[in-house]
């Protein structure tokens, strides 16, 4: 399953393959950073606002694909917010991964992550920063980074098959 984290309301881009699409449906509360995840409902977020599957949904997937406004090279605060409260597809205890420690796996999967950022004029230390971030969130996840692509506006998504 692809999980596809977006934050275009209006998002229908055809997908192959099974999916479930995360976009904006309501209010999403901010991770409270209260490990509820870890230790009381493992794998899925104490908060019910409809995004509390988000780290289960993630060990179900093999590609998760975040498609974002970019803000000063990274995805929108919707996505971001998103991320957070997803914790809970890693476990509490940790292992060191090419010489840094990391929290476990929780699930025996292994994603893929692809990003689309989309925006006008998205300069090259953007791009360097969207990469360095896209690194070190495979190195969290102990996934891989599959593609970055950025597009100038939404009009350009519209043409991808995801």
């Amino acid at each position: 399953m692809k999980l596809i984290i977006t934050d275009i309301e209006d998002f229908n881009l055809p997908v192959e393959g099974e999916y479930k699409v995360i976009k904006p449906q309501g209010g999403i509360h901010h991770c409270v950073g209260c490990f509820g995840c870890w230790t009381k409902t493992p794998g899925k977020c104490v908060i019910h606002d409809g995004y509390e599957s988000t780290g289960a949904d993630m060990g179900k997937c093999s590609e998760v694909i975040f498609v974002s406004r970019c803000f000063y090279g990274s995805v929108s605060p919707f996505v971001k917010m998103v991320q957070d409260r997803a914790i809970s597809y890693i476990h509490p205890d940790f292992v060191i991964r090419k010489g840094e420690m990391h929290h476990k796996r929780r699930y025996e999967n292994v994603i893929a992550l692809s990003l689309y950022l989309y925006g006008e004029n998205i300069t090259e230390a953007e791009k360097e920063t969207a990469a360095s971030i896209m690194d070190a969130n495979a190195d969290n996840y102990d996934g891989q980074v599959k593609q970055i692509r950025f597009l100038s506006n939404t009009e350009e998504i519209e043409g991808l098959v995801l």
